[in-house]
């Protein structure tokens, strides 16, 4: 373990001096003097749902303040209402954009401060919180958002949601100043008695993430996240939902230069029936609350925790809490990853239709009305909305003789249905990055696409055009678009250069290497072109990307381990 202070960080401080969480935000709610939130508020925002930034590519005239506001969807599910909602909410409040983010939910841009409420007011009045969406706490909880009429699947979303709703904090200080707005600076009347019954007084020592998977495909990047739940079928019936495997210890932050951060997938706990998961996920949070380490918020994560003391050890722990023992891990195997595209049928007379949208980007340009095209269809057709992991959108429950009719008004909107993007962009992610996300420290969002239409263009030019490769790219190492399990991980190290990360898997199941650093965004491609053109050459059949550079040029040592991939 690393050495570190015996005494609590900033935010631990922070915390404990308020844990309603409310600090005095309503207060300067109402003070129309100030264009920001100051102080201990901007921690506490987070908890909120807001992340307080500045425009970047304005700095040198002065500070701007903006806000992203981010919702909480379990599943990525919302009622064609809510969408919207949504998006009305995106045109009054925020910059017109919508954007789906990789945790299956949506983030409102450019949100000024004199907005803020009356947009998460806005949410709430169509029955979407913001609570607990960043902070120290656990997030928006991940479920498979594929479609189907198969039992199995609703039962593994309506666990998702038990899971979220008893893991939220209790503190009253959210609905008073966003729902209500009626009480002020709360901390200061009722700050120092409450304590939430399941986080405590100090809430967790950093942030948690949950997902839920169907095998065999891993639409939810399960084995990235802090605690994993893999369905298990019975055998004799797959639609009966046993139980789940339980997984813990994922997470994919770094920071630059600091060994003793670093990705990692989880570890199988052991297997829970399906009655008692709302128990397990109690367990292994108030287990992480007890032992992650609360004076190094970049040794915080729970993945540490199951590094340095072991999965027996932590079992334990969970099996104390829950008052139960966890059986041993069924079988369960994932052959691939990420969404289909395009119409499919749900099996009951009605139909999904999924959206490539790059980047979760959900905006009108000249070529492709999107935001529009989406309103038209929703508003006519009312189909139930899913968001990806991925950042796309499923339009779910329309009538199979309505196909036609939906095609026919997104392509007013110069939306295609079929061949919607090559392979290549349709399996990218970025992150925002540059010019709002204060963490930046390169470009993601603004480079991304013109980057994979060079590596599409490479792909063409060695007779591959049709190859899927996993491109993620962030502009910072904490890892929003889980690089670190890409085939190819573009990850920002300095302004214009990037670290290029190679050997992740088809299934999101294993870690990637760092093969280069400080590469210079005009470089990646001829840094690329060699690894690629190898693998055409030399591969097994249907052998992808990542399969072919972990099977031989790890081995060979030309992407060599290192600290990222301990």
């Amino acid at each position: 373990m690393p050495a570190s202070s015996s005494q609590p960080s900033r935010n631990e401080s922070i915390k404990h001096g308020d844990p309603t969480l409310g600090g005095t935000i309503a207060e300067t709610i109402g003070d129309a003097s100030v264009d920001r939130f100051g102080g201990d508020d901007e921690q506490f925002l987070k908890f909120h749902g807001v992340y307080q930034q500045d425009d970047r590519d304005l700095r040198k005239s002065g500070r701007r303040y903006q806000m992203m506001v981010r919702a909480r969807l379990t599943g990525g599910i919302a009622s064609p209402e809510q969408y919207l909602a949504f998006d009305e909410l995106s045109d009054r409040f925020g910059n017109g954009t919508l954007r789906i983010t990789t945790r299956q939910t949506f983030q409102w841009h450019g949100v000024l401060k004199g907005n803020l409420r009356p947009l998460i007011h806005g949410l709430n009045e169509n029955l979407c919180t913001t609570l607990a969406t960043c902070g120290d706490v656990n997030r928006n909880v991940l479920a498979p958002p594929t479609p189907t009429t198969d039992r199995l699947a609703s039962q593994v979303q309506e666990d998702a949601g038990r899971v979220s709703e008893a893991l939220l904090p209790a503190t009253q200080a959210y609905h008073e100043i966003w729902v209500e707005g009626t009480r002020i600076n709360l901390s200061k009347e009722s700050g120092s008695a409450f304590v939430d019954p399941l986080y405590g007084r100090t809430y967790l020592p950093r942030k948690f993430k949950i997902a839920f998977a169907i095998p065999p495909r891993n639409e939810t990047d399960v084995f990235a996240n802090c605690l994993g739940f893999v369905a298990i079928a019975d055998p004799a019936d797959s639609s009966r939902l046993l139980g789940y495997n339980v997984l813990v210890g994922g997470g994919m932050g770094t920071t630059h230069g600091n060994q003793q951060t670093f990705p990692r997938i989880a570890d199988a706990l052991g297997f829970v029936p399906r009655e008692r998961v709302v128990d397990v996920a109690r367990a292994v949070i108030l287990a992480y609350r007890d032992s992650g380490d609360r004076t190094n918020r970049r040794h915080a994560r729970l993945k540490y925790v199951i590094e340095e003391r072991g999965a027996d050890w932590f079992r334990s722990e969970v099996e104390t809490r829950a008052g139960f023992r966890l059986e041993e891990a069924r079988e369960a195997r994932f052959s691939g990853q990420g969404d289909i595209f395009g119409w499919h049928a749900q099996g009951d007379g009605r139909s999904f239709l999924s959206i490539f949208v790059e980047n979760g980007r959900i905006a009108d340009s000249e070529d492709r009305r999107l935001k529009s095209g989406l309103r038209g269809v929703i508003e006519r057709f009312r189909p139930e909305v899913r968001l990806t992991a991925w950042q796309n959108i499923i339009l779910a429950g329309i009538a199979d003789g309505e196909r036609d009719a939906v095609t026919a008004l997104l392509a007013e909107h110069r939306v295609p249905v079929n061949g919607q993007a090559g392979a290549v962009r349709r399996a990218a992610m970025a992150c925002p990055a540059l010019p709002t996300c204060g963490l930046a420290i390169a470009e993601s969002e603004r480079v991304s696409p013109a980057l994979i239409g060079r590596i599409e263009a490479l792909l063409a030019e060695l007779g591959a055009a049709d190859e899927e490769i996993t491109v993620r790219m962030t502009g910072c190492p904490n890892g929003c678009t889980r690089p670190f399990l890409a085939e190819i991980g573009i990850v920002g190290r300095t302004a214009g250069c990037y670290n290029i990360l190679l050997g992740g898997s088809g299934r999101s199941d294993r870690l990637n290497r760092e093969y280069r650093q400080g590469v210079a965004l005009e470089e990646i491609i001829p840094t690329l072109r060699p690894v690629i053109a190898r693998w055409i050459s030399e591969r097994t059949p249907a052998e992808r990307f990542g399969d072919f550079v972990a099977r031989v040029l790890w081995k060979e040592g030309a992407v060599p381990e290192s600290p990222l991939a301990a």
